[in-house]
């Protein structure tokens, strides 16, 4: 993964994907079902249109450490979002993420998960990304697994896995 840059909107590069932080008119294009040539066939899906519908209430979450698109390098369209519930709580943030069906099965989400995760933990005051998913969503369990989070409890039918800053034990 490149390092990004401090500016408010650094996108997080990895070999196949870019993570951009949404615009605005992004959101609103999204929400009244305005197509862009530049989205896959089958974005946004309907967890796009939920996020896409709470940035009134959050405008953190269109910062540099919110909500991103995900951005296939190759073909320059968008294939799905991904975001960190910002701001933290006691060091710790909540990251989500959705891949549109026709992408699928590429491995983009752990790389987009990895990839977001390790930049959440270089903002100040993280040392802590996790993500609660149902068990009977086996897919999401392996993203999470394979993006390098590890599972640390289970309640009822959820999971919850988390990733750490190397320095975390040691503060």
């Amino acid at each position: 993964m490149s390092s990004p840059s401090s500016s408010a909107h650094a996108d997080v590069v990895t070999k196949r994907l870019v993570l951009r932080p949404w615009t605005m008119s992004e959101a609103t294009a999204v929400l009244d079902d305005t197509r862009s040539p530049h989205w896959a066939h089958d974005f946004p899906a309907d967890g796009d249109r939920v996020v896409a519908g709470l940035f009134d209430q959050y405008p953190d979450w269109l910062g540099t450490y919110g909500h991103r698109l995900i951005i296939e390098r190759d073909s320059g369209l968008v294939v799905g979002s991904i975001g960190l519930f910002w701001p933290p709580s006691e060091g710790v943030l909540e990251i989500g993420y959705g891949i549109v069906a026709s992408r699928r099965g590429r491995g983009y989400a752990p790389e987009a998960t990895q990839a977001l995760a390790e930049f959440a933990l270089t903002a100040p005051d993280v040392h802590t990304v996790f993500a609660n998913v149902e068990l009977s969503n086996p897919s999401s369990v392996r993203v999470l697994e394979k993006a390098g989070f590890h599972r640390w409890a289970a309640e009822e039918n959820i999971a919850k896995f988390r990733i750490t800053s190397p320095d975390h034990d040691r503060r």
